[in-house]
């Protein structure tokens, strides 16, 4: 248990910025999801369009410190590559 002020103030915002990293990781995985479930029916339109909506998640995700950059980076060229194989 915290003993300063500072250490209990520091308990309290390293709770807040794990709900915060928590919710942003689950958008961006369920945004990933949706690429995938898409590219597994085969429907490139809809895949397409999830693909868009996802890339943003993945690079704020980087950018606000939940994935890496280079994690961010791979699975956007991985979707994007599989995408591009639909007929």
């Amino acid at each position: 248990m915290a003993n300063t002020k500072s250490a209990r103030k520091a308990t309290r915002k390293i709770a807040r910025r794990t709900a915060v990293n928590k919710s942003r990781r689950s958008q961006m995985r369920t945004a990933v999801r949706d690429v995938e479930a898409a590219i597994a029916a085969g429907d490139k339109k809809s895949a397409l369009a999830a693909l868009k909506a996802a890339e943003p998640q993945l690079v704020r995700a980087a950018r606000k410190g939940v994935v890496h950059k280079k994690t961010a980076s791979r699975k956007i060229s991985r979707l994007t590559r599989r995408l591009a194989k639909l007929p």
